[in-house]
């Protein structure tokens, strides 16, 4: 049975290509969200971090009521460190809204996620979006696009998708790739409802629902999201709730809810193919099933990608311990760590050597970047240790992972970024040069396959290399054959030798050295690192060092010290620069990079 009144629908994309923003051009245009406030701000990126950002990272629904048809919308992340999110996805929706850029086409992270469209068999409408910049070349993208389909394995069907233009930020679309024609948003609705087929599910069957989303609610405890496949469901009904392991137990539930526009409403009964939220199951985690009780069958595990960088993560035993942070023991960054894996399915949590450490894998440095920042921002001191790769074992051979990476840059920078990708390994595929731009600069577009471990470090030195002008998008390969040593990240550090406050006379001898991360007046502890050092091995310092005061005067003895701005560094520059005997101590109010042993004479006994 397929029911006519809803649409279950996921926009994807990659990064930065308007999703968000078109879901919000939805809200408006059918008058779900008309708060004056919200206008000129993307209203799904509701976590502050992804408003700062200006990335998704957590999938979100909400739903609208277009000519009678209720659509529930799913908007997802595009970075590719948070794939494990539109993997899930999929199995709530029946069709998916691609959105391609109308100047950049099909990206790294594009491939990605439509190919778990179709894999999951879903119909696609191809939106082209920006079509208002000025480079815009709208049928470029769609030969491209439609290339795409064909080398994913797209069937007929799904190769012979509609497309739409947009420019979602102004919130018009059209059939045609002309703005003047364009008025609403609504063009897209319309193909939606008309395009896109209706869930599928037998209504009179036994109830059953996979979850593909966990989170908390003060009140109700804790609220699973799932689609219905099959049956129907009441408010305080009984269910048997089957877990990833095949184990069952009755519960009942509490809570019964369904989006409605931004908000969640009560509902007193539910049928096959509806989005709902329920609440009575304890210990419910992604990838469960919720059947009926007498005749239920578990639908199948949703199969997630595994990780493939890991870091460890500690309670924080610097001298500056407990000083700065709210929850700074080990029982506290456990506890965190495993409300993490409640919602996030990509990532892992194991116990590491040593007293409160925790090895913590994830998709890639800023999925655990993001982690990271979310708990320094929810009061947690801890210590991390270098991003390392995860490699594997097959057939006796070492296995480690492969990225593909693709470059824009100004044609200037081309040398010297595939000089720094072939000392780190990578191997370039690819590589084309469009003159067309409107800047009069000829751009290089470049493609390599390089190991993890080389990218490790690496954005950092790119942004510095094109002087900010170069784009990097990476998309996980699968595994290969170990490709050897990489020379990378190599550094010298500048290590306090001394407790207490930086002396400015102290910092103006030591910024000839090399680049101070700390100013003046800013408290310091031994093996702690102040800075990096312009050759490459470490070297101790004391940026404690006071003037020495005499009753003698002579000529210039009253200079004044000019002291360079100390290198802001930011949570993902600490992370790239940290060394493997190194740690970042992260706190709420700082980030101090340390020797992972602060003493001296034990730090180089653990050398020899």
């Amino acid at each position: 049975m397929q029911r006519t009144d809803i649409r279950n629908i996921a926009i994807i994309a990659h990064v930065d290509h308007g999703k968000t923003t078109l879901v919000d051009a939805f809200l408006k245009q059918s008058h779900t969200f008309r708060d004056s406030d919200a206008m000129g701000t993307t209203i799904m990126d509701s976590n502050e971090l992804e408003r700062e950002r200006g990335i998704t990272i957590f999938s979100k629904n909400a739903s609208i009521n277009w000519k009678g048809t209720k659509i529930n919308l799913v908007d997802t992340p595009g970075h590719a460190d948070f794939g494990g999110e539109v993997e899930r996805v999929m199995n709530l929706v029946d069709g998916c809204l691609l959105l391609v850029d109308a100047k950049e086409g099909p990206m790294p992270q594009t491939k990605f996620v439509l190919k778990k469209a179709l894999e999951a068999g879903h119909k696609i409408i191809v939106v082209i979006n920006k079509i208002d910049k000025s480079d815009a070349r709208p049928g470029w993208v769609l030969n491209n696009t439609f290339d795409l389909f064909i080398d994913l394995g797209a069937t007929d069907e799904q190769a012979h998708f509609p497309v739409m233009y947009a420019s979602a930020i102004r919130g018009i679309a059209g059939v045609e790739p002309k703005l003047d024609q364009m008025k609403d948003i609504a063009p897209i609705l319309d193909a939606v409802v008309s395009d896109i087929p209706g869930p599928v599910g037998d209504a009179g069957a036994p109830f059953q629902m996979a979850i593909v989303n966990i989170f908390y609610d003060n009140f109700k405890g804790r609220m699973a999201v799932g689609r219905i496949a099959n049956g129907k469901i009441k408010q305080n009904q009984s269910v048997l709730h089957i877990n990833r392991d095949g184990v069952s137990e009755t519960a009942k539930l509490t809570v019964l809810q369904m989006f409605d526009g931004l908000a969640r409403v009560d509902v007193d009964e539910a049928v096959a193919g509806d989005i709902v939220i329920v609440a009575g199951i304890d210990d419910v985690h992604i990838g469960d099933s919720i059947v009926d009780p007498v005749n239920g069958v578990a639908l199948p595990v949703l199969s997630i990608e595994e990780p493939t960088v890991k870091m460890t993560f500690g309670a924080n035993t610097s001298p500056f311990s407990g000083k700065e942070g709210e929850y700074s023991t080990a029982r506290h960054v456990e506890e965190r760590l495993e409300r993490e894996l409640l919602n996030d399915v990509a990532l892992r949590v194991e116990k590491a050597e040593g007293d409160g450490q925790f090895v913590v894998s994830g998709r890639g440095e800023l999925h655990l970047a993001i982690l990271i920042e979310k708990m320094r921002r929810e009061g947690y001191e801890l210590q991390v240790s270098r991003p390392q790769v995860i490699f594997k074992e097959e057939k006796g051979a070492r296995m480690e992972p492969f990225e593909l990476v693709s470059i824009e840059c100004p044609e200037s920078f081309s040398g010297i970024v595939i000089e720094k990708m072939g000392k780190r390994r990578g191997e370039m595929k690819d590589m084309k040069v469009d003159p067309s731009t409107s800047s009069g600069h000829k751009i290089v577009y470049l493609d390599f396959e390089i190991p993890t471990r080389g990218l490790i470090g690496y954005r950092n030195e790119f942004l510095t290399d094109t002087k900010g002008h170069g784009i990097i998008n990476t998309q996980l390969l699968g595994y290969r054959p170990f490709a050897g040593d990489i020379g990378s990240n190599e550094h010298g550090s500048m290590i306090s030798m001394e407790d207490g406050v930086t002396m400015s006379y102290a910092l103006s001898n030591l910024q000839e050295r090399g680049d101070l991360f700390v100013g003046h007046a800013v408290e310091v502890y031994k093996g702690m690192v102040v800075g990096q050092n312009s050759r490459l091995e470490d070297i101790e310092v004391n940026p404690c060092k006071e003037k020495r005061l005499s009753n003698m005067r002579s000529k210039g003895e009253g200079e004044a010290i000019n002291l360079k701005p100390a290198r802001h560094m930011t949570l993902e520059m600490c992370l790239e620069y940290i060394g493997d005997d190194e740690l970042l101590e992260v706190t709420p109010k700082s980030l101090r990079i340390r020797k992972t042993i602060l003493v001296s004479h034990l730090r180089r006994r653990s050398k020899d």
